[in-house]
């Protein structure tokens, strides 16, 4: 028995990284997996291949499991609807989707070509978009369903030279919350992870010296993509029908619960406010409460458990 046990669950970048873990590990855990993944370049700049969705989907059934790939971009719409078509077709139902399918182009923002920024914006937040709006009827009229969205502190907290890669997984906290919220009276869910785990998009940043060097060895042995899955699966399962709409980060052995934006400072002026007066009394009696422009480092700067 599996915490998944007759679910469908659709697994999207499944080919490679986070994805592939996830969708071996509900396959164990007794859910039928739709594996998609286009099968492209760390830039998502080439066409692709069906070979690593379709070898993962392969792994799964030698083990004793259902499951069947898909190669399509979750770029695309209309792809990603016939996605949930093909898997509601071959096991008779749809009660998940996990989505780490993403993309990296890095870059300093005033060098950045705008074909950058729209490519990643596409990947992550349309991407986020496409697999919920094409699933989100199906879940509601069930009255049951529950998404797995990503995202990363280089939204929630910032790293340099990830401008769009940042505003994206941003707006995917913001899309999972009102997902959570309008679809908490149907039993629909949706949770976002940041993940900390060695994949081919961490491998792509650069080492710049003997530090990051060493920081990046730290990262292959001490952050899996196997243990990101753990609560990925875990939050699709029924027994996790109390969770939505949190934030999580998954760090080695560590799982965080982030808090999310509320006011921390308020002033008041019974005359109102002028530019003169925010500058000389707002904005000083605020300077305490800001938060600082540190970088995701800044925060997790200790070697995880």
């Amino acid at each position: 028995m599996g915490v998944l046990d007759g679910k469908v669950v659709i697994v999207t970048g499944g080919g490679n990284g986070i994805g592939r873990e996830c969708a071996l590990l509900a396959g164990r855990e007794g859910a039928s997996v739709l594996v998609n993944d286009l099968g492209g370049g760390l830039k998502g700049e080439d066409a692709g291949s069906s070979g690593p969705a379709e070898d993962v989907a392969k792994l799964i059934r030698d083990a004793g499991g259902k499951a069947i790939s898909n190669s399509d971009s979750v770029s695309e719409y209309d792809a990603v609807a016939a996605m949930c078509e093909q898997a509601k077709k071959a096991f008779g139902g749809l009660h998940a989707i996990i989505n780490p399918a993403g993309i990296l182009r890095d870059g300093m923002f005033h060098k950045m070509d705008p074909a950058d920024w729209k490519a990643v914006i596409d990947v992550h937040l349309h991407g986020a978009f496409n697999v919920t709006r094409a699933s989100i009827e199906h879940f509601r009229e069930q009255q049951s369903g529950s998404y797995v969205l990503f995202t990363s502190t280089s939204g929630l907290i910032g790293n340099i030279g990830q401008a769009n890669y940042a505003a994206a997984k941003l707006g995917v906290m913001g899309l999972s919350r009102i997902v959570a919220m309008e679809g908490l009276q149907k039993n629909v869910r949706s949770n976002i992870i940041a993940p900390f785990a060695w994949t081919r998009m961490i491998a792509s940043i650069p080492v710049k010296d003997e530090a990051s060097a060493a920081r990046v060895e730290r990262m292959k042995n001490g952050m899996r993509a196997d243990q990101v899955a753990q609560l990925a699966v875990a939050l699709c399962a029924d027994g996790a029908k109390d969770t939505t709409g949190q934030i999580f980060a998954v760090r080695g052995n560590e799982v965080f619960l982030f808090n999310q934006p509320r006011p921390v400072r308020a002033m008041a002026r019974l005359e109102g406010w002028t530019p003169e007066s925010l500058i000389e009394q707002a904005l000083p009696a605020m300077k305490a409460s800001y938060t600082d422009v540190g970088a995701s480092a800044s925060v997790f700067p200790y070697d995880p458990v």
